[in-house]
């Protein structure tokens, strides 16, 4: 999280960030030529997956599509970002109590944009790992193209010259051309089962985490709420003088130690199935009690007979 506890002070730069400063932000300003909502950006999205190897089209257009989400995301996560400053701005104009706590609560909000940021390297892990089905299915197009283009001469060559000393030529070549497309097909089936479940668990796994740690926000930033004394007073009443700084700090040290030691083993959210588990998740024990049941079924079938 940061390091500072409030979103008013300077952060302190990092050891990485000392050694190799970050580029200055870019100048460059969208146009209706560039950028996002852009011409080229709308062309670009309606011609995903337009060129290139037929079989191969549709997984370009998930992945062009892919790439839409995570800009998608990024942006979500700047505004997220300049959001939680604006709340902290406006919240020193008000009370003791409404300050600190709305500059607490920028803390959180602009650690949910950074978490964002992280989501998206690892959202791309997923889109990558998908591209390599697309690749392989490339690479696959030219051994169907051929066996599909020596048959059809085959089959051309059977009406109109079925003599022609060209279709046995042409079938042994059909013949090599199936043995190569066998090979390439099986690489295929293979790769994909294979990148499919890697990806996904990419995803899956990313948004889990996600999910989790905002979930955690979310507590700790509720935790805050229960600073404010939002009894209503009289014209003239005075509110009592604020004194939760020290525990609206804690509660920034205690969201950054919870997001810190967060583990995929100590998740809290965990999927409960309803359908029947197969063999390769179902214990030891519970292939000794399923073992007993079918001895037990069997022996009341032959004591029926």
């Amino acid at each position: 999280m940061h390091r500072t506890y409030s979103m008013r002070n300077s952060r302190a730069p990092t050891a990485s960030q000392l050694a190799a400063p970050p580029p200055p932000p870019s100048t460059t300003k969208t146009s209706k030529f560039f950028g996002r909502g852009s011409i080229t950006n709308t062309l670009r999205r309606s011609t995903a997956g337009s060129f290139g190897p037929e079989l191969a089209k549709k997984l370009s257009q998930l992945v062009k599509m892919e790439k839409n989400v995570m800009r998608a995301i990024e942006l979500s996560a700047k505004e997220r970002k300049t959001a939680a400053k604006q709340l902290s701005l406006w919240g020193a104009e008000n009370e003791d109590d409404v300050s600190d706590v709305t500059d607490k609560l920028g803390v959180l909000i602009y650690e949910i944009g950074e978490l964002e940021e992280q989501f998206i390297d690892r959202y791309d892990q997923y889109r990558i790992t998908l591209k390599g089905i697309r690749d392989i299915e490339g690479s696959v197009q030219p051994s169907r193209d051929r066996k599909q283009k020596i048959t059809e001469q085959i089959a051309y060559l059977k009406y109109k010259d079925p003599q022609s000393p060209k279709i046995v030529v042409l079938e042994q070549e059909l013949v090599r051309a199936e043995a190569e497309s066998l090979v390439a097909e099986a690489q295929l089936s293979n790769i994909t089962r294979e990148k499919l479940k890697a990806a996904f668990v990419y995803q899956f796994d990313s948004m889990r985490e996600h999910s989790e740690k905002l979930a955690l926000i979310a507590g700790y930033g509720k935790a805050l709420l229960e600073l404010l004394d939002d009894s209503p007073v009289t014209p003239g009443e005075t509110r009592p003088s604020y004194d939760g700084y020290e525990a609206s700090k804690q509660i920034i040290i205690d969201a950054e130690n919870a997001l810190a030691s967060w583990t995929f083993e100590t998740a809290q959210v965990k999927p409960t199935l309803s359908i029947r588990r197969t063999e390769e998740y179902v214990d030891e024990d519970d292939d000794e009690e399923m073992a007993e049941t079918e001895q037990q079924w069997a022996d009341e079938q032959k004591v029926a007979a």
